[in-house]
């Protein structure tokens, strides 16, 4: 298994952005929008809206750890 964050991007807001995430949290980040019925750049712009000060990839990969733990989806 690689490690090495995979950059790809994301449209928040009209705007795109990229976002550096391993594969295997791309992976869950993308089982989890698909269980909550949202695409990943929906699911993206709710965690931007609610992570403050925190960078974008950093709250993403605690929303996934969050979920993987609760085995469910958490709440923004």
């Amino acid at each position: 298994m690689n490690g090495r964050p995979v950059k790809h991007s994301l449209t928040l807001a009209g705007h795109r952005t990229s976002v550096s995430l391993e594969a295997a949290f791309w992976q869950a980040f993308r089982e989890i929008a698909a269980t909550r019925g949202q695409g990943i750049n929906t699911l993206a712009a709710e965690i931007d809206a609610a992570r403050g000060d925190v960078g974008l990839a950093s709250a993403i990969r605690v929303f996934v750890l969050d979920a993987v733990r609760t085995k469910s989806s958490p709440k923004i």
